[in-house]
């Protein structure tokens, strides 16, 4: 009879949530292995026998955080209107971003910006990531303008770009304290130069 290893005797669930706030918190290079392993209260054998090496670890927690907190972006490219689209991704960033309890500000926009060597794959990664928002941006904002619910002139290329800077830019602010009041005074700034049909 084959015998099996012994049960795990944390949830893995619960783990991988506190590791992605440590991340999100400390960033990458910040977050180190013996934080990691303080916080989410198992030893260096386990993390590795249940999630991989610290960059798989890290790669499960994006995952994580883009189902969880970042999960406002996938309903938004679904509503009627791109001005709706826009509003909702703006206003879901801000809410994502200063959400109680949790550190302030995007795990996917800070958390590898600059790092050493051993980081440059994980900062390429999340540079594709959010390069990908970008391209389903693009591609809903032509679905738009095909619809005549952006006009002929406007660029889908750039307003993605432009709302995904400034949704970035939000981040930032975000981590630094700003207000959500102030920030959601960004969005209706942002919103007001919308281009209609």
């Amino acid at each position: 009879m084959p015998t099996t290893g012994r049960p795990r005797s944390f949830d893995t669930d619960e783990a991988l949530e506190v590791a992605m706030r440590v991340f999100w918190a400390e960033g990458y290079e910040g977050a180190s292995l013996a934080a990691l392993t303080e916080a989410m209260g198992i030893n260096r054998r386990s993390i590795y026998a249940a999630f991989g090496n610290k960059e798989e670890l890290f790669r499960k927690a994006v995952d994580r955080y883009v189902q969880g907190p970042g999960a406002f972006v996938a309903p938004a490219l679904e509503l009627p209107t791109a001005r709706q689209v826009v509003e909702a991704m703006l206003r879901g960033g801000v809410n994502a971003h200063t959400l109680p309890g949790c550190p302030r500000g995007c795990l996917l926009v800070q958390s590898a910006l600059a790092v050493g060597p051993d980081g440059e794959t994980v900062r390429r990664d999340l540079a594709e990531r959010r390069e990908a928002g970008v391209a389903a941006l693009r591609k809903r904002f032509e679905q738009a303008q095909a619809e005549g619910d952006l006009p002929p002139t406007a660029d889908p290329d750039a307003l993605a770009r432009y709302v995904n800077t400034v949704g970035q830019g939000l981040a930032v602010q975000a981590s630094g304290g700003a207000s959500p009041e102030d920030m959601h005074r960004v969005v209706d700034q942002a919103l007001s130069t919308w281009p209609s049909s």
